[in-house]
């Protein structure tokens, strides 16, 4: 029998970078919970080929593309969302970049749009989207944190530091918000596997080094996310708050490997 607090069913959930990636796999797993799933992001195409998907899983979806840097297009985000579906439960900051660089070299220009992106647009997110939610009473928010809120890694500082940033707004909107019905938690995901850094898992010293520093001697795949969203999103969380769940084969308890 399974355990209904798992169920998403009469859920709505927004991902917010949900068609791609991390994002995309989300989505997807909170769509096959029973969650209706809006996922947005900047591009029309890739909201059109999400939305199909979401449609084969039989979820309700809605096609609206939006930017993280962008308030209005959040705004107007939870306004589509709310007419068609009334409300939101679940939202899923998921939107995020990275450029490799020596600290040195590191443009202020390059610092600020990471930072604008990385943790001011969760923070918009979290704003535009938690006044509906503290409205209500109720709500799910997952922040999508990183290995770097933790750890430091060689030459990605300015990603470090929105992420570590991430982890200190996740537990301070817990601190504010978890009073009046919402729970505020993170995932820190480990190494994935993506279209995107294949080539740098594979044939280079850093993906060699990434996988020595996981216990399991893997990377992950994108779906092994899934279970830590799903139980974020439920019932079965009402008492976790203002966490940071890594799925990760056991990269932060990584000491000596061999």
């Amino acid at each position: 029998m399974a355990y209904e607090k798992l169920s998403l069913q009469g859920r709505v959930a927004v991902v917010i970078g949900g068609t791609t990636g991390i994002g995309r796999a989300l989505a997807l797993g909170l769509a096959e919970a029973g969650a209706s799933v809006v996922a947005s992001s900047r591009r029309a195409d890739q909201v059109e080929a999400v939305s199909v998907e979401l449609e084969q899983r039989g979820s309700h979806t809605l096609r609206v593309t939006s930017d993280v840097v962008d308030r209005p297009s959040l705004e107007r985000l939870l306004s589509r969302t709310l007419e068609r579906f009334d409300k939101v439960d679940i939202l899923v900051n998921c939107a995020g970049f990275t450029k490799r660089s020596p600290t040195l070299d590191v443009s202020e220009a390059d610092w600020n749009a990471i930072l604008d992106c990385n943790l001011t647009g969760t923070l918009r997110g979290c704003q535009v989207f938690g006044k509906h939610m503290l409205e209500r009473r109720y709500g799910r928010i997952i922040n999508i944190a990183s290995l770097t809120t933790f750890v430091g890694f060689h030459e990605v500082a300015a990603y470090a530091a929105s992420k570590a940033a991430v982890g200190a707004l996740t537990k301070t909107l817990a601190v504010e918000w978890g009073s009046k019905g919402v729970c505020v938690n993170g995932i820190a995901p480990g190494v994935f596997r993506t279209a995107l850094n294949a080539a740098l898992l594979d044939e280079t010293e850093r993906g060699k080094e990434l996988k020595v520093r996981t216990p399991m001697g893997r990377f992950g795949n994108v779906d092994e996310l899934v279970g830590a969203g799903i139980f974020l999103a439920s019932e079965a969380a009402s008492f976790v708050n203002g966490e940071i769940i890594a799925v990760d084969g056991g990269f932060l308890a990584s000491g000596v490997n061999q």
